[in-house]
């Protein structure tokens, strides 16, 4: 067990004053954590050991000419195993299943694609993009904006916390393709700016969470509305074998691109426990940690808005450049804290779940999870905010001892 912890720790602001606070205090009957301490565990094994290197170049792929430039000048040489494995089957538009860790690059396995078949097709098709958090559709409609640069076409972004009235207008224009959260896409499509028989192609991001309890009727509601769907494409870091039903009613004919289990987390992430005692000044040790130089890009994960917005408050009163994203916050609040937290203006980012899902930021040098989540894919997507591009990563989970 990794201990940056100083032998002493003072009161700090009712943190140690009342019962130390528990991962699971405040939950309901049946929302405790399912994960145990050795799920936390795992020393980092180094890239390189497993490090996919394709045999062949973007060059070498039957995808449309005016892509391959995009590719090149985006930097993008070679593809990912994820995307080498699954491209093809998608130009032929078959329906995919596509398990793979955070930061190999799914998005542009999906999207290459679907530029591809837009760029070849004189009446090209509508895309519907759906994603379970707006940051992650934001940056969804950022990856096709550049990839599609020059290209002439349209795209639009709707998610929650932004001017309905401006999406109904815009979602009114017929864009080709449609990057949003379930929540306001179906607002758009009950105000008559969206049809969803308009949409063709379905690609769904971060399935798992697309499927679970919170998302499942908005899926099925949209889904069931899209009589002309011709092509599915579901994509996730984690997949929960519960939703195999599902899944299974979504796709047809599938091929399936597992790079990953789906079940393990990320092999070259150095994970480990830090134990708080009885009585011990939870955020103190938070502090502790974060002192250390090596620290350098923190993202903090907590359980509730609640816990967030205190957590941040005490960093910052500690002299801590430090910012918070969660469902409270407006979208422009969340994007202009996540944009600080990329170019370094902070230092800490605190966040409910809501930034585990997709969020590409470099150089992130750790995840702390001030709390325990409640589920190992919770846990995955919470640790692979960092080791991305190629890089090991550190991420240290608190637990009541």
């Amino acid at each position: 067990m990794s201990d940056y912890r100083k032998k002493t720790s003072r009161p700090d602001n009712g943190y140690a004053t009342r019962r130390p606070s528990s991962p699971n205090r405040g939950k309901k009957k049946g929302q405790e954590s399912n994960l145990k301490a050795e799920d936390l565990q795992q020393q980092a094994q180094a890239r390189e050991i497993t490090n996919y290197v394709s045999e062949r170049t973007f060059a070498d792929f039957p995808i449309h000419e005016k892509l391959k430039s995009a590719l090149a000048h985006k930097g993008y040489e070679k593809p990912t195993e994820i995307q080498d494995r699954s491209i093809e089957d998608l130009l032929n538009n078959r329906d995919l299943l596509g398990i793979a860790q955070t930061g190999t690059g799914k998005t542009a396995a999906f999207l290459i694609p679907i530029i591809d078949k837009q760029l070849r097709d004189t009446k090209t098709e509508a895309i519907l993009v759906l994603a379970p958090t707006r940051e992650l559709a934001v940056q969804i409609e950022e990856e096709y904006r550049s990839l599609s640069r020059g290209m002439n076409f349209q795209s639009s972004c709707f998610i929650g916390g932004t001017n309905i009235n401006r999406d109904v207008d815009r979602a009114r224009r017929r864009p080709d393709l449609v990057v949003g959260t379930p929540g306001r896409l179906l607002d758009l499509s009950d105000r008559g700016a969206l049809d969803f028989r308009d949409f063709k192609v379905l690609v769904l991001d971060e399935f798992d969470r697309m499927l679970d309890m919170g998302f499942e009727k908005d899926v099925n509601r949209i889904t069931s509305a899209m009589r002309n769907r011709k092509h599915t494409m579901l994509f996730s870091a984690t997949l929960d074998k519960t939703q195999r039903n599902q899944i299974d009613r979504l796709l047809t004919n599938a091929v399936e691109v597992k790079v990953s289990s789906g079940e393990a987390s990320n092999d070259h992430i150095e994970q480990d426990i830090i134990k708080i005692a009885e009585g011990e000044n939870k955020f103190q040790v938070l502090l502790n940690l974060i002192d250390n130089p090596e620290f350098e890009k923190v993202l903090v994960f907590a359980e509730t808005k609640r816990w967030v917005s205190k957590v941040r408050s005490q960093l910052s009163k500690a002299g801590i450049k430090a910012d918070e994203i969660h469902g409270n916050k407006t979208q422009n609040y969340r994007q202009n804290a996540l944009n600080a937290f990329k170019t370094g203006k902070i230092r800490v980012l605190v966040a409910t779940d809501v930034a585990a899902r997709g969020l590409d930021v470099e150089d992130v040098s750790h995840v702390i999870n001030y709390q325990v989540p409640k589920t190992m894919d919770s846990y995955i997507h919470r640790v692979g905010r960092t080791g991305r591009a190629g890089k090991t990563g550190k991420a240290y989970t608190f637990i009541q001892d």
